[in-house]
């Protein structure tokens, strides 16, 4: 079925390659196709790609180029910094407590799960207010002695509150333990300068930010061992194993430098856009209910609750009027459990089933949300009034 426009609102998910990004790769799909690993010219053309960017990283970052590890994705980042952390930790001292919130991401959540089920370790989840944010009193009343990893996510992707990094990584360290944050969501909207947000570890993926899919970083501060958790040969200073995909590796770092060089640009479009949804579609949608901070959130970021609609069958309907959005994270989509990010933050689970993420991006136009409020605001009475609950 064709429709009359097609409007993307799902930037938090994954957002399209910049062109630029493209041109910069392709070279290395063709011309310098060398591994990287190699001695001959090809495998030399490579790695100086390769380090190239990875002192673009570094500099962004405000971290060492040997701090930089590239990954296949955020979720390997996060694999690697909690469980390469916390293995390290139980090898060197016998810790074995964890620290997470309940509104991590998969790739935190569920390894965090994974090493206390399986690996013997102990996991405490704390708790988060209406928000999102992480109480902080009760964040500092679960560090121990023997507390290893801490991670908290820098902004959720399913609601897009920012949690105070600086402060719960001065806590953490209080305690002698080692935090990491996923910053999938931040990179390109946020600082990512770990010097001041005080973080051992932080992870990104470039397809947030305007570039390719499977490739992501892992920042480790110096003197951090990380037992890793993909063996093979001794790649990324032996924390990684794998041969270097170039191609990406380049586009990421042109990606994050494009982010960044053209950061107030990009962001003072995505708040004005952002706030002219969000005061859309609360003031015509009826049932509607604003989730997450209201001013500590991402700058692209609308997340939405509604009375007595069924989220997933919303987005059936928006999608026949051209409109892509999601219901929480988009790893959710098509799953009717509710949102454990929102249950979390003490909504039921009738409301959490109602959910809506709204994400603007750089193409988005005030006419495309003037257009998805009316659809919106429509569809949701067409909803109500067939019950569809």
């Amino acid at each position: 079925m064709s429709v009359g426009r097609s409007i993307y609102l799902d930037h938090s998910a994954t957002t399209p390659t910049d062109p630029r990004v493209v041109d910069v790769m392709m070279p290395y799909f063709t011309e310098h196709y060398g591994n990287p690993s190699s001695v001959h010219r090809y495998g030399r053309l490579a790695e100086q790609a390769i380090e190239d960017a990875r002192d673009t990283l570094a500099q962004i970052l405000n971290c060492k180029s040997s701090e930089i590890v590239f990954t296949s994705g955020g979720s390997e980042s996060d694999n690697l910094a909690i469980r390469g952390a916390a293995w390290t930790a139980r090898q060197s001292d016998g810790s074995r407590h964890l620290v997470i919130s309940p509104i991590e991401h998969e790739a935190v959540r569920v390894t965090v799960e994974q090493l206390a089920t399986v690996m013997g370790f102990e996991r405490e989840i704390i708790s988060v207010d209406r928000y999102g944010s992480v109480l902080v009193d009760d964040y500092t009343q679960s560090m121990r002695d023997d507390t290893s990893v801490v991670s908290i996510v820098y902004a959720n992707n399913e609601v897009g509150t920012i949690q105070s990094i600086a402060e719960l990584s001065t806590i953490a360290h209080e305690r002698n333990a080692l935090f990491h944050t996923d910053a999938v969501q931040a990179a390109g909207q946020l600082t990512l300068d770990v010097q001041k947000l005080g973080v051992d570890m932080l992870s990104i993926s470039a397809h947030k930010f305007y570039g390719p899919k499977g490739v992501g970083a892992l920042f480790v501060r110096d003197g951090i061992e990380l037992t890793p958790s993909q063996s093979g040969g001794g790649h990324e200073n032996n924390r990684r194993a794998g041969t270097h995909n170039t191609p990406s590796i380049v586009g990421m770092a042109t990606a994050l430098q494009i982010a960044y060089d053209e950061f107030e640009y990009h962001t003072t479009h995505y708040r004005t856009m952002r706030d002219r949804l969000i005061d859309g579609v609360l003031s015509n949608v009826p049932g509607a209910h604003l989730t997450g901070h209201p001013e500590q959130r991402l700058p692209s970021h609308a997340s939405f609750v509604l009375d007595g609609i069924d989220g997933n069958l919303l987005l059936t309907h928006l999608d026949l009027k051209g409109v892509a959005a999601s219901s929480g994270s988009a790893c959710k989509t098509g799953n009717p459990e509710p949102s454990e990010v929102l249950l979390a933050m003490g909504y039921s689970e009738e409301t959490a089933l109602g959910s809506l993420r709204l994400t603007v991006g750089r193409q988005t136009t005030a006419e495309d949300i003037d257009y998805v409020v009316d659809v919106l605001a429509e569809t949701v009475k067409k909803l109500a009034k067939m019950k569809i609950v």
